[in-house]
């Protein structure tokens, strides 16, 4: 377990703590933790990359020679290389509702919450750590841009990165707030496993949703991993003038505006973020 020493009360002339500076403090402990924990672990990092590698090379390369490009707009590994995007955030993002129940059983959360700030800046913290370390994470598979066919683009890297923030924001959210409602590590591993895949499958990471019938069309529309993966498909065709987003979210046959899909990653985030904090704002 990575040490992390939260701020001390210091105190102004009037002998009262200056409340937001311990708030800043603590959260930017919470997030260096975090960043200091990437830092350590490169095994780790290299291994939530490899599924995401080999999808994108082997079965991207493999399907490449069997889907014609025409039908995605795009050649398959390039209509691919959104999805793993997002595969590769998602493990980072799940991980905080993990260690949120882990440091929980430990004993450590209890020893976090002796510190002269609110439950929810630790919670708030918890989630920044979070984001920058799954959007950190998806930003490596971005040296994987050439070798799918997509140009080293600053400005398209930089769309990819931002959109790969604001889904490891949401992701990472969720997570927490799954996580303040259980007790047991072993609930959440089964919860994940029953809903990750299937949530992946409905995002269009590896065919558009168009394809699937009705009733699973309606579901990708409420699936948030089905926003970010648009979201990044999206920005490619944006920058990159020969590439179409096939086959991408629609509402009443017609695809949001891409700003309002940006909105509605920020929105379910922000909402389920405040949610979680109400509720572990609540005495253990």
């Amino acid at each position: 377990m990575t040490a992390l020493t939260l701020p001390a009360p210091d105190t102004t002339d009037t002998g009262r703590p200056p409340r937001l500076r311990h708030e800043l403090r603590a959260i930017h402990a919470l997030v260096h933790r975090d960043l200091l924990r990437l830092a350590g672990q490169p095994a780790h990092t290299a291994l939530v990359l490899f599924q995401p590698v080999l999808y994108l090379l082997v079965l991207g390369g493999g399907l490449a020679t069997l889907i014609p490009n025409a039908s995605l707009g795009t050649g398959y590994q390039t209509y691919l290389f959104p999805g793993m995007l997002m595969m590769t955030v998602q493990t980072p993002a799940i991980m905080v509702g993990i260690r949120l129940i882990t440091d929980r059983q430990s004993g450590y959360l209890r020893e976090l919450l002796m510190a002269p700030v609110s439950r929810s800046t630790l919670l708030l913290g918890s989630c920044a750590g979070g984001t920058l370390v799954a959007a950190a994470q998806g930003a490596v598979l971005l040296c994987l841009a050439g070798p799918v066919g997509l140009p080293y683009d600053p400005v398209l890297l930089l769309l990819l990165f931002g959109g790969m923030l604001l889904a490891s924001f949401a992701l990472t959210a969720l997570a927490l707030a799954l996580a303040v409602s259980l007790r047991s590590p072993e609930i959440f591993h089964a919860l994940l496993s029953l809903l990750m895949m299937p949530l992946l499958f409905l995002s269009g990471a590896f065919f558009p949703p168009a394809s699937l019938p009705g009733w699973a069309q309606g579901l990708a529309a409420l699936n948030p991993l089905a926003y970010g993966v648009d979201l990044l498909r999206r920005s490619i065709a944006l920058r990159v003038p020969d590439q179409a987003a096939v086959g991408g979210i629609e509402w009443a046959g017609r695809q949001p505006p891409l700003a309002l899909e940006a909105g509605l990653l920020l929105t379910v985030g922000l909402l389920t973020l405040l949610w979680a904090a109400r509720r572990f704002s609540r005495p253990e």
